[in-house]
């Protein structure tokens, strides 16, 4: 179980270079700068503008810079882009409903413990990765 993909830790990354320069950033310097590779991150920033998460500026000079601040954006935020609805608790028979959803104490636990992770993740912002 991964609890951040591959996408997800590209676009954080991309994100927190981005906020640290605060001006316009070419999709080249990104690539240079975290060692992503281009078509990686050619679809991570397409589907940041998509999700306004970043503004896209063409032309001579152009490239891409945060539409909100970054102590307004949430991990969580990239998280669901890349990742879907957040959740460790999947039934494993994907399809077909358990029979014991209702009484299975493991599921109640792994709940619980869900609950915890996903408020503990609702706390962090760009920002506070950037300040450490």
């Amino acid at each position: 179980m991964k609890l951040i993909t591959r996408n997800t830790d590209y676009a954080l990354r991309a994100i927190c270079y981005i906020s640290k320069i605060n001006d316009l950033v070419a999709v080249a310097e990104l690539v240079n700068k975290l060692g992503v590779p281009k078509p990686f991150m050619r679809k991570i920033l397409q589907q940041l503008t998509k999700e306004k998460i970043l503004g896209s500026y063409k032309g001579q000079g152009g490239g891409f810079r945060l539409k909100r601040g970054a102590d307004k954006i949430y991990i969580t935020d990239i998280m669901r882009i890349f990742q879907g609805p957040l959740g460790l608790n999947g039934c494993f028979l994907k399809k077909d409903a358990c029979p014991n959803k209702g009484k299975c104490v493991l599921r109640k636990k792994i709940r619980f413990i869900e609950g915890q992770a996903l408020r503990e993740l609702k706390k962090i912002t760009i920002s506070s990765l950037i300040e450490g």
